[in-house]
């Protein structure tokens, strides 16, 4: 028997296609933004490398700008700074944050969960001056104490209190993941015998993947592009120590304490948008290398 396909009216139609033309314009906008951040950082930085050579400037060891007898141009301080303080938030709160959104989403009671959800929320909207506050007050003499570090204000400082904060976040959008797994795939999982952990790790978790990663991929944008926390919580020394209880200085911290005082289209102002291109490119790489890690897990079924 021949069945006859719904006809939509006009005006449906036309209302499909004005939200379809509305998100790609949304998308487009989104992606010349983007651009235009980075050809103007582009053409202001680039001007640096007219002085100052790239392999100076990647692999210097000394940033002193306003030097008078000779100006310095190393990035390499600011941008292991960056690098260290952000690889130990993310050690220690990626794991961190996954746990806590499994918790929230498959074991914690409907309760704990009403109670613990907006909670978490919560904390990702405290303004990062007052987790800078809390490093540079309580955090600070925490570590000292208990480590005998010189100072308190250290990669370690940083490192903890930007976990702190990008915790809230990962849990969040890792939780919203988790919870959008069909429970068809849980009731499937039981009637083979599985058990609640079996489920979690070898089903959830591997369907949750995308929102997962998702998350990390939020935190890691957040902790690598803070500025007022570890501005208050690092020490802001441009050296460069392999020892995480040794202040450090990152690249956002840099272009916020000189950037108000420096002379408009000089060297130093220029060096300072190199060093946005360089955090720039930084988070490109991470997010194009995830997306490979993304990539290659749903193709093995994850």
């Amino acid at each position: 028997m021949r069945t006859n396909k719904v006809r939509k009216p006009a005006k449906t139609k036309m209302l499909e296609r004005l939200i379809e033309e509305m998100l790609f314009t949304c998308a487009l906008i989104s992606i010349i933004v983007v651009i235009i951040i980075f050809l103007f950082l582009f053409n202001q930085g680039v001007r640096t490398f007219g002085e100052v050579s790239p392999i100076e400037f990647l692999a210097g060891t000394n940033w002193q700008p306003v030097s008078l007898v000779k100006p310095q141009f190393g990035a390499l301080p600011m941008i292991y700074g960056t690098t260290i303080v952000t690889a130990l938030a993310m050690i220690i709160s990626v794991p961190v944050g996954i746990a806590a959104a499994v918790y929230v989403a498959e074991i914690a009671h409907s309760t704990e969960k009403e109670i613990l959800k907006p909670f978490i929320e919560l904390l990702a909207g405290i303004p990062s001056v007052i987790y800078g506050f809390f490093a540079l007050v309580t955090l600070s003499t925490w570590i000292q104490q208990t480590t005998g570090a010189r100072v308190g204000t250290n990669a370690l400082n940083g490192g903890i209190i930007l976990a702190i904060m990008v915790i809230p976040t990962i849990v969040s959008i890792a939780e919203d993941g988790i919870t959008a797994v069909p429970k068809e795939y849980r009731e499937a999982a039981y009637a083979l015998g599985a058990t609640k952990w079996e489920t979690i790790r070898f089903v959830v978790l591997p369907a949750s993947t995308s929102g997962i990663l998702a998350g990390v991929l939020l935190g890691f944008g957040r902790a690598v592009g803070e500025t007022m926390a570890v501005l208050m919580a690092t020490g802001n020394v441009a050296l460069i120590n392999l020892n995480i209880l040794e202040p450090v200085r990152t690249l956002t911290a840099t272009i916020v304490l000189e950037a108000p005082e420096v002379a408009v289209g000089s060297l130093h102002y220029n060096a300072l948008f190199a060093l946005g291109i360089v955090l720039f490119i930084m988070t490109l790489t991470f997010n194009y290398f995830a997306g490979i890690v993304e990539k290659k897990m749903r193709r093995m079924g994850r």
